[in-house]
């Protein structure tokens, strides 16, 4: 009896010693989930400090179950983060388990994976744990830090953006994080709304609704986003603006560890700040993004400025006018506003200063930040097409350089905490704002002597124009076409009328396209020649110059893929000049066109590009003048019957010497996407810029995809970086067109981009606009 008694008691220590060993152990690893460990529906693990817990749960008033972690201390249950958003399951069946390769895995009542973290790496001792930030990480035991997780929630921020987590891009991995919102309150799988940082041109936030954007909160200016005057310092939360080789994001802490609050994305497209308020046991509303009309994106349209303190909302920037003024009388403001006055990129242009402005959309713009404000006017002023400039940084005395190549879109004024930003103006529309002492030299003059200076210029205006109008001609018909200059070119001259009776008297139903000289037309002579003739427009932006440029460039040149230029007019006060009719018109009208790009099966995109080719190197090398086109683009490639191609529109080339291969211009002209990073930012070109120009074609050639529009749903790069990644990660052929395949190549659905076709571009110039 006493043995029997001894080993009984022996037996029931050793029992109370194992149980308070897994209760220790439990307790110890409440956070952990270890390989192999299954957490079932009904149990949970919580934060070491208790603050969220993780487990099987069902949002609102949904049946469905989800793996997902909510505070653990807050009565009301708050989630933050689900794993399984769009794979729920509609019994209570469910596991969850972290495989002996470090990925975790929620499991169906089948014992299927419907949900995997996808871990890319493993480790030997997997486990995985939730933080007190709220984060769910995978890592491996004996290696806590953060750069060497190999998995985390905050990489997937769903509705919910936490402290300490960053919503944005790692440059170096490709990941990017970013809102998406719940389709309702009870279902989290991913609703219309997403707010994600965009890194075309200076990176902004923006808000979409599906692929249109409904909201943006302005760039970041080194101490807020400029549309956002209320995220001001406070005692909730601090924040910062993360840009640099490595990382672009944006994340905030709380200053208090006591302070719980949150960021959601509403399933309506809100995004709203939360504070839980312990006396009451409530969320409270802190923020809300969006805090009137005036943040709809873009409601006042181009050039217009939204003030929600003015009645109505919407006003055209001073020096512009309303579009539409039909529309605006209606409270339709999207068409925007017009220049009063047009850019003509001469002598006398400058900007005008608007202060407390958000800026405008930065979707299409160009930055650096270390140049100075000053820089930044040179160079804007130096580029035709730069509309409008600012700092990136406000803080101190400013930095950084921020300019616009389109139209200004998305603008509010703001009395306070608003930011400058200096429009480009013509001459006559500076006034006091953009040149001072002008207007103090031109006010005696106009008020003492008006009628006398007026009856003045009359005078020698027309004086002038009638011997401007001799010169040219004479200048034109002797020098040009009659061969009589330096480089003894002979050019055929056209009379005028034969040209408008080949044309129908230039009637519309002749005309093939228009471009920046001006419209281009089909015309007949003698019933068997078919040409095509351009002709300068009385309001084009192009003149004397380009017109002199095309004739002395293309004349002295015979290649079969370029287009032949057949002579010239210059009387009755036109400018024009006739080449041979190419049936097919553009490349673009084809290669972009979904269904006329079926016709360019593979052997016939190749003799394009080859052809294209020849046509660059005559120029280059070949032909007695080496010239440099700067406008190389699908448009301004021409097709004849056979589907040859030819190179057109030498307006804007440049004649080098035979020992020259570039030069420098402060006019930078052409089409911003073809055009390479030198000549667009510094206005270096050489023959090396057609070249990376061919490039660019020949994506587009092989691809069906416009380089300036092109879009993918992976990422926001356009495609010459898309081109780039495919080729890296050694999948090249991804980036082909889809009609008739090669053999070897697997077919598949790639992403439409914008496939629009382009008017017809027949022999166009084109000035710069960014890609």
């Amino acid at each position: 009896m006493e043995g029997h008694s001894s080993r009984t008691s022996l037996l029931s220590l050793l029992f109370s010693l194992t149980l308070f060993s897994l209760s220790v152990n439990s307790a110890a690893e409440v956070d952990i989930i270890r390989a192999n460990q299954i957490i079932k529906d009904g149990t949970s693990i919580i934060s070491a400090g208790g603050h969220f817990e993780l487990g099987f749960i069902s949002p609102g008033r949904s049946t469905n179950r989800y793996v997902g972690i909510w505070y653990k201390k807050i009565p009301t249950r708050t989630i933050v983060w689900i794993a399984n958003r769009e794979a729920p399951l509609n019994t209570t069946t469910g596991l969850l388990k972290l495989n002996s390769n470090g990925s975790l895995v929620i499991l169906n009542g089948s014992n299927k994976i419907v949900w995997s973290s996808n871990s890319s790496a493993s480790v030997n001792n997997p486990v995985a744990q939730l933080l007190d930030s709220g984060n769910f990480v995978i890592r491996d035991e004996t290696d806590s830090s953060p750069e060497n997780f190999l998995w985390q929630s905050f990489d997937i921020i769903g509705n919910t953006y936490l402290a300490g987590n960053k919503l944005g891009w790692n440059l170096e991995t490709g990941l990017e994080r970013y809102f998406s919102s719940w389709k309702s309150e009870d279902d989290p799988s991913p609703g219309e709304y997403t707010y994600r940082i965009d890194r075309h041109g200076f990176p902004q936030l923006i808000l979409r609704k599906g692929s249109s954007i409904d909201f943006r909160p302005g760039p970041w200016n080194g101490v807020r986003f400029s549309g956002t005057p209320n995220l001001i310092p406070n005692q909730i939360f601090t924040f910062d603006f993360v840009s640099n080789d490595k990382e672009l994001y944006y994340h905030y802490s709380v200053v208090n560890s006591s302070v719980v609050t949150r960021v959601i994305l509403h399933p309506l497209g809100y995004i709203q700040r939360w504070v839980w308020i312990e006396k009451y046991q409530i969320w409270q509303l802190y923020t809300t993004s969006q805090m009137d009309d005036c943040n709809r994106y873009a409601l006042c349209g181009a050039y217009g400025s939204c003030d929600i303190n003015k009645s109505p909302p919407c006003e055209c920037l001073d020096g512009f006018k309303q579009k539409s003024q039909k529309e605006w009388d209606v409270s339709d403001w999207s068409s925007g506003c017009v220049r009063k006055v047009p850019l003509s990129c001469g002598d006398g242009e400058g900007f005008v200063k608007h202060s407390g402005f958000k800026l405008p959309d930065t979707q299409k713009s160009w930055f650096n930040k270390s140049m100075s404000l000053d820089e930044c006017r040179s160079v804007c002023l130096k580029n035709c097409s730069c509309t409008a400039y600012a700092n990136t940084d406000i803080r101190g005395s400013g930095s950084g350089c921020l300019l616009w190549f389109n139209e200004l879109i998305d603008i509010r004024e703001y009395k306070e905490n608003g930011q400058d930003i200096y429009i480009r103006m013509a001459a006559s529309e500076l006034g006091s704002k953009g040149r001072p002492e002008l207007r103090l030299m031109i006010i005696p003059i106009v008020l003492t002597v008006p009628m006398m200076l007026g009856i003045y210029l009359c005078i020698i205006r027309k004086k002038r124009i009638k011997h401007m109008e001799a010169i040219t001609r004479q200048y034109y018909q002797n020098d040009w076409c009659n061969g009589n200059g330096d480089d003894d070119v002979e050019l055929p001259l056209f009379d005028f009328t034969a040209l408008a009776n080949a044309t129908n008297g230039f009637s519309t139903d002749s005309k093939l396209g228009e471009g920046g000289f001006g419209p281009v037309y089909k015309g007949m002579l003698d019933e068997t020649k078919e040409i095509a003739v351009k002709r300068l427009s009385k309001n084009s932006t192009q003149g004397l110059q380009e017109f002199k440029n095309e004739v002395s460039c293309i004349a002295r040149l015979q290649h079969r893929n370029l287009v032949k230029l057949l002579g010239c007019s210059v009387q009755e006060g036109e400018r024009m000049l006739v080449y041979e009719y190419m049936r097919n018109k553009s490349l673009d009208l084809f290669i972009f066109d979904k269904e006329q790009s079926k016709a360019l099966d593979w052997p016939m995109r190749y003799n394009i590009i080859n052809g294209i080719a020849r046509g660059l190197l005559y120029l280059h090398q070949d032909s007695r003048l080496r010239i440099i086109h700067r406008d190389l683009k699908a448009s301004n490639i021409l097709l004849d019957l056979e589907m040859n191609p030819k190179i057109s529109d030498f307006g804007t080339a440049r004649i080098c010497g035979e020992t020259e291969t570039g030069a420098n211009t402060t006019r930078v002209v052409g089409t911003y996407g073809y055009m390479s990073p030198e000549y667009a930012i510094d206005g270096e070109f050489s023959v090396k810029s057609d070249v990376y120009s061919f490039g660019v074609l020949l994506l587009e050639v092989v691809s069906g995809k416009r380089n300036k529009n092109f879009t993918h749903p992976d990422h926001n790069l356009n495609l010459l970086g898309h081109a780039w990644r495919i080729y890296t990660n050694g999948e090249v052929l991804d980036i082909v067109d889809e009609p008739k395949e090669p053999g070897f190549f697997n077919e598949r659905k790639l992403y439409e981009g914008d496939s629009t076709s382009s008017s017809s571009n027949y022999l166009s110039v084109t000035t710069m606009a960014p890609r």
